[in-house]
């Protein structure tokens, strides 16, 4: 297809299909629906808002804030003039948008309400370029006399104005971009210290939305739910160049905890989500059922033993006898239908999962149902599309084949290297950064350790960074271990140690709901989060999902040293306010290690338990203090060769 830019997709959707609904949003709980001549009007009246404040080529705008039709506009308008926008996580601290503001430079910002606006005006002493700030809701902000604060609605009467004067200023503008013009820039989530910009042109963005819709022969008939962070890449992907590529429908939910009510009322055909997600719609459905009837539960069982025996091949096009068919469709009608719909996926054609390892028997519990889940590879660099697997080709431990116009090669020690046309121009300022992961010769390197099997689907193993050696020189790969616990629907985080030491020993946060349920069945009394990871009981539920790991880590050769040893249940939620998660819920495992050197020191000095007091950050801006003393459990670990010879 000829290259082109974001804003020149908008006008041509709004040409050929002026009345198609582009967005919805839900307000009050109505649906309101923007068609793609309503959306094309407010573009280039927010465009010409923009150029009359004097946002110019090259310049940065900060877009704050959930799914909002008017800053997936704002971002469109920015594009129209060639400025760039630079999307932030909404959830942030003000302090973590201090790096970005002052590094792109920003003078110029769009957000969704008050909340954005107080963190925004507090940073004008360390950001003293940000001279004009716009926001979408006006509740809280009546009597806010600030300079350069406005509402979007000033902003788009200045527009218009501007417009009036000036017509075809903004047409001009949409004419002179290019392909190859920068048209936004992501920060990456910062795992080993300050996030970088990475910078991607209209062309990349493009190119790889493309790709993925023709592989998935995605149209404009498909139906989007945008829920996820719009700073994130794989959102804005979904949600903004796939979007504007296919003229699909993206719906934004009313706020983040009617999500899945949203999700009932849309039923998108393409649904994207991490595996955290899938997790916790599993762990709700894991709930309801424990507190069914016991003929319900039973019901359940028998319909769920036959999906996991047949759904995964019905799935891939396999075969099935003429019995399983019926006796599936029957289950389908009693069980599987009814859970689809009350998941809100009655109608996906295509879900994909990324960014972390995916359990098995979630993945396949998922598939066995009649959802097409599937798994893809890629980064913020690579502008998301690298590996997809196709329909009838799903497995659960690889994350699929390389797309039209993907090269991949596996270096020396492991490391994937990708070519492709979506890959970055570059770090925002940062010369010594790209060159360490752009070669002159186009090839990327991802930091991903892996292989490609001998089907020419690719499996990851570990951040290469990550991977390092026990003291006795096995093969240590922390997130792989991490990942197996967190398959467990009764841990939500995990961290593991072992890197240049004896053995491993790990960390374990329990994912508070599911084992909440778990003791209210068992009449556990507790009173919060750390009075119930305390629990002798939960240490011992704890440690079965250790020591199942760990039976299946013995039956790999290669991997059968990294059986934990020693582990502990952590008394509060690693959290991303605390700096021990990123915003993309990525564990920071050396800011892990170092705030809890005391807990680490303890697993590996042979001390049965540990007192700890540790500073927390709650949701309004307090500190506070939480303290206990935890006790650290021995697991059972497993002999390789005898777990071979059973096997």
């Amino acid at each position: 297809m000829t290259p082109t830019t974001f804003p020149r997709l908008l006008f041509e959707h709004a040409a050929a299909r002026p009345d198609a609904p582009a967005m919805r949003e839900k307000a009050y709980g109505i649906w309101q629906t923007l068609s793609w001549r309503e959306l094309a009007a407010l573009v280039e009246a927010l465009a010409a808002g923009f150029a009359a404040a004097g946002l110019q080529r090259g310049q940065h705008l900060a877009v704050v804030g959930e799914n909002r039709p008017r800053l997936y506009a704002s971002m469109l308008a920015a594009q129209c003039l060639g400025a760039i926008p630079v999307p932030l996580y909404q959830d942030a601290a003000g302090a973590e948008w201090v790096f970005p503001l002052q590094n792109a430079e920003v003078a110029f910002a769009v957000v969704e309400d008050q909340e954005q606006i107080d963190k925004l005006l507090e940073l004008r002493e360390a950001c003293p370029r940000l001279s004009h700030l716009w926001y979408d809701d006006a509740r809280g902000l009546r009597h806010y006399a600030q300079p350069g604060l406005a509402s979007i609605d000033a902003l788009i009467a200045a527009g218009r104005a501007f417009a009036a004067a000036q017509p075809g200023f903004v047409k001009a503008r949409v004419d002179a971009g290019r392909p190859d013009d920068v048209a936004a820039m992501f920060f990456t989530s910062g795992t080993t210290g300050q996030p970088k910009g990475v910078v991607h042109s209209h062309h990349t963005l493009i190119d790889r939305a493309r790709a993925g819709a023709a592989f998935d022969r995605l149209t404009e008939r498909e139906e989007v739910l945008a829920y996820m962070p719009p700073a994130w890449v794989g959102q804005n992907i979904f949600s903004y160049a796939q979007w504007l590529a296919c003229g699909y429908v993206v719906n934004c939910p009313e706020s983040p905890e009617t999500v899945q009510i949203c999700l009932k009322e849309i039923g998108p055909s393409y649904y994207f989500a991490p595996p955290r997600v899938f997790e916790a719609l599993l762990t709700s459905v894991t709930i309801r059922m424990e507190d069914a009837g016991r003929a319900k539960r039973a019901l359940f069982a028998h319909f769920m033993q036959l999906a996991r025996r047949v759904g995964p091949r019905r799935m891939d096009g396999q075969a099935i006898g003429l019995v399983d068919r019926l006796h599936y469709a029957l289950g389908n009608l009693c069980i599987y239908a009814p859970l689809r719909n009350t998941l809100g996926f009655n109608r996906v054609r295509v879900a994909y999962t990324a960014g972390e390892a995916i359990g098995p028997d979630l993945f396949s519990f998922y598939r066995s149902i009649g959802i097409n889940l599937k798994q893809l590879y890629g980064s913020t660099e690579t502008a998301v599309f690298v590996c997809l697997q196709p329909d009838h080709e799903v497995r659960a431990d690889t994350v699929g084949v390389p797309i039209d116009g993907v090269e991949i090669r596996v270096a020396e020690g492991g490391e994937i290297h990708v070519r492709s046309p979506g890959l970055l121009k570059g770090y925002y300022k940062n010369e010594a950064a790209t060159a360490e992961v752009l070669g002159a010769d186009g090839w990327y390197r991802t930091g991903d350790a892996g292989f490609l099997d001998a089907s020419g689907h690719l499996k990851i193993i570990d951040r290469a960074k990550d991977v390092g050696r026990l003291k006795g020189g096995a093969l240590f790969a922390p997130k792989y271990v991490e990942n197996k616990l967190k398959f467990f629907p009764h841990i939500k985080e995990a961290v593991a140690f072992g890197d240049g030491r004896d053995a491993v020993c790990a960390f374990v946060n329990i994912d508070f709901e599911a084992v909440g349920n778990w003791a209210e069945k068992r009449n556990l009394p507790y009173g919060g989060y750390a009075e119930l990871a305390g629990k002798a009981e939960v240490r011992e539920l704890m440690r079965e999902c250790v020591e199942r790991v760990n039976a299946d880590l013995a039956r790999d050769p290669m991997l059968a040293a990294c059986q934990i040893r020693r582990f502990l249940v952590l008394h509060k939620e690693l959290d991303a306010d605390d700096g021990e998660l990123t915003r993309t819920r990525k564990v920071k495992r050396s800011t892990i290690g170092e705030r809890y050197a005391v807990l680490v020191d303890a697993l590996y000095d042979g001390r049965s338990s540990q007192f700890i007091e540790t500073t927390v950050s709650f949701e309004d801006g307090r500190q506070g203090v939480v303290s206990a003393d935890l006790k650290i459990v021995e697991a059972k670990v497993f002999d390789a060769a005898a777990m071979k010879e059973a096997a």
